[in-house]
C-alpha cells in the first residue's frame, strides 16, 4: 500500500546551505585576497585578518548577549569582514584600528540591530566601507601603489624621496575624473595599480565571479546586467563628446568587477524575481557611471550599491514571483 505524506511547502528543497554558499564566495575571493597581500604586503593581511576575526567575533558575541542562536561560524560574518578589507585600502600600521571599528560597526550595526542574516536591509560591508570613509576621509582616501608588481620592476621603497613620492597617487579611477588616464589595460587586469587591497586585479575577480556562476551561487544577471550598463553610459558619455568615452578602462579599473560580482549579488540585499534583478542591476551601473562622469567622486560603485539596496522592497512588491497551486489570478 503506497503511502503519501502531507507536508507544508517548501516541497522541493536543495542541499545547499549558507554555510555552503559562503564558503563558496570565500573561495571565489582568495585569488583577488592573494593577490592583494602580494602586491600591498602585511599592511593587507593584517588588514584582512583584523576585519575577518573582528566580524566573527561580534556577531558571536552580540548573538550571545541577545541570547540567540550563534552562528557566527556559518560563514556570513567571516564573509562580511573579509569583503570590507578587499574594499578597504592598505593602511598604514598605526591607522589598522579603522578595520575594526569598520567590521564591528557591518556587523552589529547594519546586521545584528535589524535582526541578523536575512534580515538587514544594507550590504553590511559597504555600508561599514562606507561609514569609514564619512569618519575617516583622508586615511581612507590615501592610495599606495603596490610594493611588488607582475611584469615589471619592484618599487624600491627606501631609495631615495623620488622612491617614496612614486608610492603615493592617483587610482585609475581618480586619475580619469581628473581627465587623463595613468593605467594600461594590462596593468589593471592584473592589479599593478593603487586601489584598495581586492579590486585591483580585474582578472582575479572575473575568475572568482565565474566560479560562482558555474556553481550557481549567484546569478549572472546582475554582473552581467551591472557591468554591461556601465560600459555603454560611459562609452556614450565621452570627455570629447558622444561615443568617445573608454569603456574598457571603466569597467577594469576601480571597484567595479567586486561590486558587480560579489556586492550586488548578496541575496538578502538583492531583489528575488529576474525582472527585478535586472533593474536592479541597471539601476547600479547607470548611478555608477553618473557618479563617476558628472559626480564629485572618482568612484561610485559603493554608493550606487548602497542606493539600490534600498530599492529592494519596492521591486520585490512590484515583481512578485508566481505562486503555483494558489488558485486563479485576480
Amino acid at each position: 500500500m503506497d503511502r503519501f505524506t502531507m507536508s507544508s511547502s517548501p516541497h522541493v528543497r536543495s542541499a545547499e546551505s549558507t554555510r555552503r554558499i559562503m564558503i563558496d564566495v570565500i573561495i571565489a575571493l582568495l585569488p583577488a585576497t592573494v593577490l592583494g597581500i602580494y602586491f600591498f604586503g602585511l599592511n593587507a593581511l593584517w588588514t584582512v585578518l583584523i576585519c575577518v576575526f573582528t566580524a566573527v567575533g561580534v556577531e558571536a558575541l552580540l548573538q550571545l548577549l541577545m541570547k540567540r542562536k550563534v552562528t557566527a561560524l556559518d560563514g556570513s560574518a567571516a564573509l562580511t569582514g573579509l569583503l570590507l578589507a578587499l574594499n578597504l585600502p592598505p593602511l598604514a600600521t598605526e591607522l589598522l584600528w579603522i578595520p575594526f571599528v569598520g567590521a564591528a560597526f557591518g556587523i552589529a550595526i547594519v546586521k545584528q540591530a535589524f535582526g541578523g542574516i536575512g534580515f538587514n536591509f544594507l550590504n553590511p560591508a559597504l555600508a561599514a566601507r562606507a561609514f569609514l570613509v564619512m569618519s575617516w576621509p583622508a586615511a581612507m582616501t590615501t592610495w599606495t601603489a603596490p610594493i611588488r608588481t607582475i611584469f615589471a620592476s619592484p618599487i624600491d621603497i627606501t631609495a631615495s624621496a623620488s622612491a617614496l613620492e612614486a608610492m603615493s597617487g592617483a587610482t585609475p579611477m581618480a586619475s580619469m575624473n581628473l581627465g587623463y588616464a595613468n593605467a594600461s589595460y594590462l596593468d589593471m587586469s592584473i592589479g599593478n595599480i593603487g586601489g584598495c587591497i581586492g579590486e585591483t586585479s580585474a582578472i582575479a575577480l572575473v575568475l572568482g565571479g565565474l566560479y560562482l556562476v558555474v556553481r550557481r551561487v549567484i546569478d549572472f544577471r546582475i554582473p552581467a546586467v551591472y557591468i554591461g550598463t556601465v560600459a555603454l553610459f560611459t562609452f556614450v558619455a565621452g570627455p570629447e563628446g558622444f561615443f568617445t568615452g573608454d569603456a574598457l578602462y571603466h569597467i577594469l579599473g576601480g571597484g567595479l568587477m567586486i561590486g558587480a560580482f560579489y556586492m550586488a549579488t548578496d541575496y538578502t540585499t538583492s531583489p528575488m524575481s529576474a525582472k527585478g534583478k535586472i533593474i536592479f542591476a541597471f539601476g547600479c551601473g547607470a548611478l555608477t557611471s553618473i557618479i563617476r562622469i558628472w559626480g564629485g567622486l572618482p568612484e561610485g560603485v559603493s554608493y550606487s550599491i548602497l542606493l539600490m539596496n534600498l530599492v529592494v522592497p519596492l521591486l520585490d512588491r512590484k515583481f512578485k514571483p508566481k505562486l503555483f497551486g494558489g488558485g486563479a489570478a485576480k
